[in-house]
Parts: structure tokens; C-alpha cells; sequence
């Protein structure tokens, strides 16, 4: 059985607690949703594997990934499901490579929806009127969103064969779909 998105949120919901991680996993999660969509796969399998990849983020911040195995193959998230979220940290806190479309998605989109989401909370439309355009500035600049690792991101983008300009759109148009629950509808109200 595909692990479900509110599943996902049910184990989430006593290691992630604070708001802007729980926006980071939603962040990835609508991203998933768009990058399965794209790879005409399972739009909420990859939801809950986007909302849960940071499940020991902020319990052990300095050891991520490395307390992510046994709890989650003990709250019944399969062998398959746990190597994608694993896969996340590839070369960073993690030996496991992405493989599949959907591991190399959530590679990429972990770093890539950081970018988007800063460029999206610098307009007064929020990420509603937000283009790869205007995206692409912001990404090219290095001391713009200065965490989030523009290297994982391309390295993410040659694995799914992709440009940077066609993952960002995907991404882009799967977090616009939930602008308000985000906090990126920006400051003018329609």
C-alpha cells in the first residue's frame, strides 16, 4: 500500500512542530505533486514522500537522515518509500543516490522550492504572479536565498534530464496552487 499524504502527516506530526519546517515540507510536498503529475505517477504517493523527507530535521539537525530508518519503517512507511527519503541527502548526509523520477525530484525540489519560496515572499502578489523569468534572476544570483545549494539543484536537474527553467516551472506552478496555505499570496489582496 502507497504511503498517503495524511499518513504522512500523522507521523510528521509530533517530530516536525515548527512552522517554517512544517512550510518547508508543505513547500516540497506541492512540488511532488507537480513533478508526479509531470512524470504521470502517483500525485499523492509523492506528496507524502515530499511532506515526510525532513522527518528528523529539527529532533537531530546535525545527524538528518540518520534517524529516519527504523521509526518510519516501524510506523509501517515501506523499505522503497524510506530509500527515497533517504536518497534526499545524497552526497550530502546520505550514501544513497536517487534513482528513480521520483527520488531525483525530491533531491532536487528540497533546494529549489527554498529559492522559489524566497523570490515568492519578495512580491506584492506573492508567488500567484511569480514567473521562471523573474525566478531564474534570483537563482543566478548566489547571494540570493544564500542556503540553499544551487549545486544540489543542478546536480538534481542533470539526474532528471532536465533544465533548471523547466523543474523550477513544474515546481512554481504546484506551490501556486496553494499560495494562501503557504503564506505566499502576497500582500495585495485580489
Amino acid at each position: 500500500m502507497n504511503l498517503t499524504l495524511d499518513r504522512a502527516k500523522e507521523i510528521n506530526r509530533n517530530m516536525i512542530t515548527e512552522e517554517h519546517l512544517i512550510i518547508h515540507s508543505l513547500n516540497v510536498c506541492y512540488a511532488m505533486e507537480a513533478m508526479a503529475r509531470h512524470f504521470q505517477a502517483d500525485a499523492e504517493h509523492w506528496m507524502a514522500i515530499g511532506y515526510l523527507h525532513d522527518f528528523d530535521y529539527e529532533k537531530y539537525p546535525e545527524e538528518h537522515l540518520q534517524h529516519t530508518r527504523e521509526p518510519l519503517l516501524q510506523a509501517g512507511v515501506s523499505e522503497e518509500d524510506v530509500r527515497a527519503i533517504l536518497s534526499h541527502g545524497y552526497g550530502i548526509c546520505s550514501d544513497i543516490e536517487p534513482v528513480t523520477d521520483m527520488e531525483k525530484s525530491l533531491f532536487t525540489a528540497d533546494e529549489l522550492t527554498g529559492i522559489i519560496q524566497a523570490a515568492a515572499r519578495m512580491r506584492p502578489n506573492g508567488i500567484t504572479d511569480l514567473e521562471v523569468k523573474s525566478f531564474m534572476k534570483k537563482f543566478k544570483d548566489k547571494r540570493f536565498a544564500a542556503k540553499c545549494d544551487r549545486d544540489v539543484i543542478l546536480k538534481g536537474c542533470e539526474m532528471l534530464g532536465m533544465d533548471v527553467k523547466d523543474v523550477a516551472a513544474i515546481c512554481i506552478e504546484g506551490m501556486k496552487a496553494h499560495a494562501e496555505e503557504l503564506g505566499l499570496a502576497g500582500s495585495n489582496p485580489a
